[in-house]
């Protein structure tokens, strides 16, 4: 008899519980596994054993995206992982092949890894969950439930479950300083950029300071030069198969912002300030209708963020070219951060960010205080009270309260 197997969430909450990437909120996954008889009403099912994990799925096709490549590129590339470890929440008494169960519901917390962990990848925070247009490359999570049910082969029950991360928003004071940098062009001019802050969300403005500025040692020449224009632009970078042997590259501009300038080189140098909005990606269709989502990914206003798996890297620049006459133009590449979320919602992700961590700090992960499982076996006394049955004489009737 084949068990129907379901995964519950707490009441009125999602399964993921915390704020991935944040240690101090215990991110984690609770629920319950609901297990009842497949077919029929009173058919009992044999349950050997009953185990539940995290698994992380990434694909890579980089040739995805264009039809000649496709079917002329190597085949798509996935890797499976376990996050954190595998739980196990039921096994039969030894020398017992199985027991003969009407329901079974057993509670299981899932805490994901929050820790750095360098090479130990078990202890590495799991990237967020991310599918890129024509499948290009994708991670996806999914509880397993492995049930053995007495000689038949283990069977596999996989629910999917988004994961987002948290490590990235807008409003932490570390992405709120100022980022500098330099560049120098055939020694007679230095490009020089400042942030006030460098993680951007959907619809945030993008602003920065430049400054070009003379070699004061060859003053002559570095008057000669004129600055035509001043570009910035923000590219997305994705490399696939980063940690193997031929990574590939791929560069797209999201954004663009020209201003002319037109002048000669001035001997104080030449300031200015210029912005951009960072480009959000509108999924309404012709009738302005935002189509169902699929339920192993999150619905993302961006095209990416800023993420980093096993078989690709997405990575952002805000790029400035400087174009003159008289000297090399100058292009400098700034690295920013992407995050999913807009500043205003970055913002209101705060307060609920200090809530869970508050929660957080009843908890031990070693020991979870989990409710105890209910498993009704078919010799249990009215067993048959929880499908809604009950015995009147040898008769097998309905049960009226």
């Amino acid at each position: 008899m084949t068990a129907f197997v379901r995964v519950c969430g707490p009441p009125n909450s999602a399964f993921l519980v915390g704020y991935p990437g944040i240690s101090a909120t215990l991110p984690r996954i609770e629920g319950k596994v609901e297990i009842r008889p497949g077919q029929g009403v009173d058919a009992p099912v044999n349950i050997s054993l009953v185990t539940i994990c995290l698994q992380r799925r990434e694909t890579i096709h980089p040739s995805a995206d264009s039809m000649t490549k496709k079917h002329l590129a190597a085949p798509r590339k996935e890797v499976t992982d376990i996050v954190g470890k595998e739980m196990l929440l039921f096994r039969c008494p030894p020398g017992r092949e199985y027991e003969k169960v009407y329901s079974m519901d057993l509670p299981f917390v899932l805490f994901i890894p929050f820790g750095r962990g360098g090479e130990e990848v078990a202890r590495r925070i799991p990237p967020a969950s991310l599918q890129l247009a024509s499948r290009t490359a994708e991670t996806y999570y999914e509880m397993v439930v492995l049930v053995q049910q007495g000689h038949a082969e283990q069977k596999k029950y996989p629910f999917p479950v988004p994961i987002q991360r948290y490590d990235t928003l807008s409003t932490f004071g570390m992405y709120n300083r100022p980022e500098s940098s330099e560049k120098v062009t055939d020694h007679l001019v230095t490009l020089g950029i400042s942030l006030p802050r460098w993680s951007y969300g959907p619809l945030d403005p993008v602003s920065v300071y430049i400054k070009l500025s003379p070699n004061p040692d060859w003053l002559t020449k570095a008057r000669k030069v004129t600055i035509q224009k001043i570009t910035i632009g923000i590219e997305e970078e994705i490399i696939y198969n980063h940690e193997g042997d031929e990574p590939q590259h791929k560069i797209k501009s999201l954004a663009r912002q020209t201003q002319t300038v037109g002048v000669r080189m001035p001997e104080a140098g030449y300031f200015t300030n210029l912005g951009l909005v960072f480009p959000a990606k509108d999924y309404r269709d012709h009738d302005g209708v935002i189509p169902r989502g699929k339920p192993a990914f999150p619905q993302y206003s961006v095209s990416g963020f800023t993420t980093s798996g096993s078989l690709y890297r997405v990575e952002y620049y805000l790029t400035v070219k400087a174009h003159m006459t008289s000297a090399k133009d100058i292009v400098l590449r700034q690295p920013i951060v992407v995050c999913p979320l807009d500043h205003t919602a970055c913002k209101e992700e705060m307060e609920y960010i200090e809530v869970a961590a508050k929660d957080a700090r009843n908890i031990r992960p070693e020991d979870p205080m989990l409710p105890a499982p209910t498993i009704i076996k078919m010799n249990d006394y009215n067993a048959l009270h929880c499908l809604g049955m009950t015995m009147v004489g040898a008769k097998r009737m309905p049960l009226i309260e």
